[in-house]
């Protein structure tokens, strides 16, 4: 049927509050187990702020022009930055997006909750969020997300009446995420803001200055040799909005706002472009501000970091902070306090994870940072920000690493949540369960030496970017040729089949790009993420009974990923399976109650049915199926064009009846 989708839309997804345990558990968290459903646990002296956390996806800390005039005028910020506590010395735990939001909204590292890259992570229903946290309180609460990073299928959901990501359909096979400008957030976070008469948490995401560097005007013009600032002065102008209606309704003057990004850029530094491969300062030295209404502003020179953010928003409301904390209220600090220079963990598992090169993992501590590579790294931040120096020939490397291990011992130490010591564990094997790993060895059982350092593989990944901007100059030869240098030199790199099938199914030649990603199977065999792009490959050749075998063997492998689902339905309706179909459709929308795609597939079988039965029934099953994704996305082209072959069916079957003589055309 022309009405069916494979792709994944976007919606709006509403949560009701959780159930009685898991009231229990977070009234526990606290210290405080209250089993009446109406007790908030509001301190004294909570008072009646507000809270508007606003992460900004990618911005340096030299993007701010608070800290750095050089490169971007960011007045908005500025104004707010004056007003505010501003930290100089804030860092996140990861240059990768959901990780570093898991780690804000949590207050945790990922050696509590487990998340340390963008696939195949979800942050699972027993930890505890800001959000869940404030809603205990009281307080009404809503989330306007710009990007897929943090799709509500990723598990930061948790606790929102509103999750609002409606930014787009994620194709597949796109270079790059689905994403909405930052106009496109701030409108509806602005509406539901007037809207409520109770105190509220917010959280605003805005993806602009990810790539790709795409400014509107003036911005793109203004910025044209370098668009990754015109993004930063854009989204800036956009901010400016969102202030002036909070100055506007006089909301300012009750509303905690917390103002960060969840990590920063490498444009070249250090060879890295991009993020999610080194965690340099271009990556994890990122602006952080804390506007208190009624607090003189403060300029803070001590270390802090992300998970600092969930305790200081209990402290400055007055409630109760959770047991489980692993950051420190910033309160004391912007009181004029000083705080003992604790060790800061960081780490970078998106190569280890995609492509079982050495993980990295380091601490900052004072004005010292440890990077443990197989070619290790010591930087001295009070001399030297930018890490031009390494220190490590005349550094204690063996006390380094026993300092390294006391610290990842004690983030997986003894907390509140049942075998949360193992979570780091569980996540490496689930990885490797689902074959995101190209290694099938654990940590424990492989050395890593000086090659597998990112360091040494910084070429390889360097020809990745290269191919992927070759391929938008329209030059796909060489975008082509640079991804076969890649897989010859390491056929184990996954993320390189991946990407040359994305180019060529881009190009029309799909064929080409299933023989791609048998290529890399044969080379990868347990790869899941493999598998799963040859299943949906095989639907768009039409190869649809491999593509089931396979579909139905990475469901066997990860039952949790809508897609898998979606793409078998389509499989068994496209091979008239429609019951098989609907089963299908029906289980992506078990897992995903919004997922515009499932609804419509299943208005598509309802709609065949009526066209063959002409049974009013089908007609009334496909109409409504189609009403519910429109309902998500009122511009699903598939649900509308489905929507309108039903009516116009049962205005011929109609005019049938009422007109025998006439056949239906």
């Amino acid at each position: 049927m022309l009405f069916l989708s494979l792709r994944h839309p976007p919606r709006i997804f509403y949560r009701s509050y959780r159930d009685f345990i898991r009231r229990i558990r977070i009234a526990a968290s606290v210290g405080v187990l209250a089993f009446s459903f109406s007790a908030p646990i509001h301190a004294a002296g909570a008072g009646d702020n507000n809270v508007l956390l606003i992460t900004l996806d990618t911005l340096r800390y030299d993007r701010v022009s608070f800290h750095s005039q050089t490169y971007v005028h960011t007045p908005n910020i500025d104004r707010l930055a004056a007003r505010a506590a501003v930290f100089h010395r804030a860092f996140a735990h990861n240059p990768v997006t959901l990780p570093s939001h898991t780690n804000i909204l949590t207050g945790t590292t990922p050696l509590h909750h487990g998340i340390s890259d963008n696939p195949g992570f979800k942050l699972e229903d027993r930890f505890l969020t800001l959000a869940e946290h404030l809603r205990e309180a009281g307080f009404k609460t809503a989330a306007f997300i710009a990007a897929f990073p943090l799709d509500s299928r990723f598990g930061l959901n948790q606790g929102f009446d509103l999750y609002d990501d409606n930014f787009g359909i994620q194709n597949l096979y796109s270079l790059y995420f689905a994403e909405r400008r930052a106009e496109e957030v701030i409108k509806p976070a602005m509406d539901w803001i007037s809207r409520q008469s109770d105190q509220w948490f917010v959280w605003v995401h805005l993806f602009d200055p990810h790539e790709p560097y795409d400014p509107p005007a003036p911005f793109k013009e203004t910025y044209a040799e370098d668009l990754y600032s015109g993004e930063a002065a854009y989204t800036d102008a956009q901010l400016g909005i969102l202030f002036e209606f909070l100055e506007r309704r006089d909301l300012m003057s009750h509303t905690v706002i917390v103002l960060t990004s969840d990590h920063g850029e490498g444009r070249g530094e250090h060879g890295e472009y991009s993020h999610s491969y080194f965690a340099y300062n271009t990556c994890l030295h990122v602006p952080l501000m804390v506007y208190v209404p009624d607090r003189s502003p403060a300029e803070v020179n001590e270390n802090v970091s992300h998970v600092d953010i969930f305790p200081t928003v209990c402290d400055v409301l007055g409630i109760g902070k959770p047991k489980h904390l692993q950051g420190e209220s910033l309160l004391p600090l912007i009181q004029g306090k000083t705080r003992v220079n604790s060790s800061i963990y960081f780490e970078s598992m998106t190569p280890y994870l995609t492509a079982g090169w050495a993980p990295l993992r380091g601490f900052i501590r004072g004005g010292l940072k440890y990077i443990d590579l197989p070619i290790k790294e010591v930087y001295d931040l009070y001399r030297d920000m930018a890490e031009d120096s390494n220190l490590a020939e005349t550094s204690n490397l063996v006390q380094l690493d026993k300092d390294l291990k006391q610290i990842r011992k004690k983030l997986r130490g003894k907390v509140v949540e049942q075998k949360l010591d193992t979570v780091e564990q569980d996540t490496l094997n689930k990885m490797r369960t689902l074959g995101y790993m190209s290694s099938g060895k654990s940590e424990k059982q492989k050395s890593y030496t000086a090659k597998d350092d990112l360091k040494s593989l910084l070429p390889l990944q360097t020809k990745i970017i290269s191919a992927t901007k070759n391929f938008r100059a329209g030059e796909h030869d060489h975008a082509m040729q640079k991804l076969q240098d890649v897989i010859q030199a390491r056929p184990d790199y996954v993320p390189a089949y991946g990407l040359m099938a994305n180019l060529l199914s881009s190009l029309g030649r799909k064929e080409s790009a299933v023989e791609t990603l048998r290529e890399g199977l044969k080379a990868n065999k347990n790869s899941l993420f493999l598998q799963s792009r040859l299943g949906l490959m095989l639907v768009e050749v039409k190869n649809y009974d491999e593509s089931i075998k396979l579909l139905e063997r990475c469901i066997a492998r990860e039952d949790t990923n809508p897609d898998h689902f979606i793409y078998l339905g389509v499989a068994h309706q496209k091979s008239g399976r429609y019951e098989t179909a609907l089963e299908n459709y029906r289980k992506a929308l078990r897992l995903d109650k919004s997922n515009v795609t499932a609804y419509n597939n299943i208005g598509s079988v309802h709609l065949i049915y009526f066209l063959r039965t002409k049974d009013l029934k089908q007609y009334e099953l496909a109409m409504a199926n189609f009403n519910n994704a429109l309902a998500f996305n009122p511009f699903f082209q598939a649900a509308l064009n489905g929507r309108q072959a039903a009516d116009k069916f049962k205005a011929q079957l109609e005019n049938r009846i009422k007109s025998p003589e006439k056949s239906i055309r």
